[in-house]
């Protein structure tokens, strides 16, 4: 089993996932717009147990609710996973993987609520809401 690294800006945060995601998608719902300060956010599931923090415990930042808890660095502030699905999978952001991921976002999801100032250009299937 192959192990990716992922980290926050400021690198007090260091995550290990495997690369076994289960899918990927480009969400563009409001919430991750607001989340990642972007017109999108690439994300790839993986079952939870298959994720863990590697060093920086101490600095974890965590808020959420009964359906979705958000691991932020408490320094510098970007999400690095979400804990989905009752606790069962991670929605990790892409962007804070340090190594390349062997998957790739299949499809756009909440394109009913993208941004209006951003046009998507590929070819990628897109779902109102979820797929």
């Amino acid at each position: 089993m192959r192990m990716l690294t992922g980290q926050c800006r400021c690198r007090a945060v260091t995550y290990e996932v495997a690369d076994e995601f289960v899918y990927a998608v480009n969400c563009h719902c409001s919430n991750c717009r607001r989340t990642t300060g972007s017109a999108f956010k690439p994300l790839a599931g993986i079952e939870i147990e298959k994720i863990r923090i590697a060093d920086g415990l101490e600095s974890i930042m965590s808020y959420g609710d009964d359906a979705s808890t958000y691991m932020h660095c408490g320094k510098c502030g970007p999400l690095l996973y979400a804990i989905v699905k009752n606790g069962t999978y991670a929605h990790v952001t892409m962007g804070t993987l340090v190594d390349t991921p062997s998957i790739r976002p299949t499809h756009h999801v909440f394109v009913g609520s993208k941004a209006e100032w951003f046009e998507i250009t590929d070819n990628l299937p897109q779902y109102e809401e979820s797929d």
